[in-house]
């Protein structure tokens, strides 16, 4: 598991529950009868009753004998509840009370007589604590409940986005491919980035896109759009047929929410290998980044509306070609990386910083483009607030050429 996103790539043991076994010093799980991991509070939480139990005593010992300091202790279940379950308030109930009489009844320590360990005032505040206690363990194992109630939310978006986003396989027909996402809904999955790559008997097709809006109604347009993109690109047609078919789905979609102001910006790529160029159209997306004999360009072409917008344009979409050679890489991003800000507000210098990297030095491949974005990018900043797509693409070797299609 890569420290702040999710890499796209096959490999072994990738099934594991949401949030476990993560680098990147993360506080450990635990694991509840279900068998899903319920994050652990953080140390500071989990100690803090020790801490005010501390607290007390000390101010116990150094303030005048008539103030009852010890009916703090009342509040030692709560506080207690905030982080630990049922068991633990239980306990710390008993020790609350516990206390509350030792100090009630301490003449060595307190200054008090023995005698004053059942007056009515002592004998209330082990009631109150009680009571307390008993409402602590009830909020323990709510809050248990609850966490319970997220995680199992949590894992079912997670299997949904992973059953859309599905791994990007090394090879796609005659093209090597990489991808990364990362949500920005911390702890999940969910968001409203997309992107895929199929390979059709009119050449490898990509697409990487971001819908308008967040949450699950975003999750149901990428769905669509997905869905449409699938079946698009095994049909006869160019690109622009591709996007058409796209804009329809869209349209559809906004007609059943109903919903005036829904699109989608995105990026479709398709790879010629015997003419060794890409074909793209552009709908309102970021452009796609070309990084070819260490030099790295924007490759900017006519622009359109995006997906679901399509009505408002005077003009059909206009694709434009480039060069791809053997030894370039062709990298498909979201705006959740290059809006990605550090602590001075400044964006994340995307062209820079490819450049930096990859100037002078051998060809690179899809994985090292991917794998140096995932370790560069949360240098830059540390706290994202948008989902974050990438897909690379870089023809395979002149004798790679029979990479499988699919039908």
């Amino acid at each position: 598991m890569d420290r702040w996103g999710e890499r796209i790539l096959p490999r072994i043991g990738r099934d594991r529950l949401p949030g476990v076994g993560r680098r990147g010093g993360r506080r450990a799980e635990i694991v509840d009868h279900s068998g899903l991991a319920v994050p652990r509070p953080p140390a500071w939480m989990r100690w803090l009753p020790v801490g005010y139990i501390a607290f007390v005593m000390l101010l116990e010992t150094v303030t005048p004998t008539p103030w009852a300091v010890s009916f703090l202790l009342i509040a030692l279940p709560v506080i207690a509840a905030y982080a630990l379950g049922p068991v633990s308030v239980a306990v710390f109930t008993v020790v609350a009370v516990t206390l509350e009489g030792v100090v009630a009844g301490t003449p060595c320590c307190t200054g008090h007589n023995i005698h004053e360990l059942w007056e009515n005032h002592h004998v209330a505040a082990y009631i109150a604590t009680g009571l307390v206690g008993i409402l602590g363990m009830a909020l323990a194992a709510h809050r248990r409940r609850q966490e319970q109630h997220l995680v199992r939310a949590n894992s079912v978006a997670e299997v949904l986005m992973r059953t859309l986003l599905r791994p990007v396989p090394r090879q796609v027909g005659r093209v090597l491919a990489a991808g990364l996402y990362r949500s920005g809904e911390v702890g999940t999955m969910v968001g409203g980035d997309l992107y895929d790559i199929r390979a059709t008997l009119s050449g490898e097709r990509a697409i990487i896109g971001d819908v308008r809006g967040k949450g699950l109604q975003a999750v149901r347009t990428v769905a669509d759009i997905l869905g449409s993109f699938r079946e698009a690109v095994h049909d006869p047609g160019d690109l622009p047929a591709v996007a058409a078919r796209m804009e329809r789905r869209l349209n559809r979609e906004a007609e059943e929410l109903p919903d005036d102001e829904l699109f989608v910006t995105a990026v479709l790529v398709e790879y010629d290998a015997p003419a060794r160029r890409v074909t793209i159209v552009n709908h309102g997306h970021i452009e796609p980044v070309l990084i070819s004999r260490g030099e790295v360009t924007a490759l900017t072409g006519p622009p359109a509306l995006p997906l679901g917008l399509g009505a408002l344009a005077d003009e059909d979409p206009v694709a434009y070609t480039h060069r791809f050679h053997r030894g370039d890489v062709l990298l498909l991003c979201t705006d959740g990386l290059i809006e990605a800000r550090d602590h001075t507000g400044a964006f994340y210098p995307l062209l820079d910083r490819l450049h930096h990297r990859f100037h002078g030095g051998p060809a690179p491949g899809p994985d090292d483009v991917i794998d140096f974005l995932n370790t560069d990018l949360p240098r830059h900043t540390r706290l994202f607030h948008d989902d974050v797509a990438l897909l690379a693409l870089a023809p395979c070797g002149d004798g790679d050429g029979s990479g499988h299609r699919d039908p």
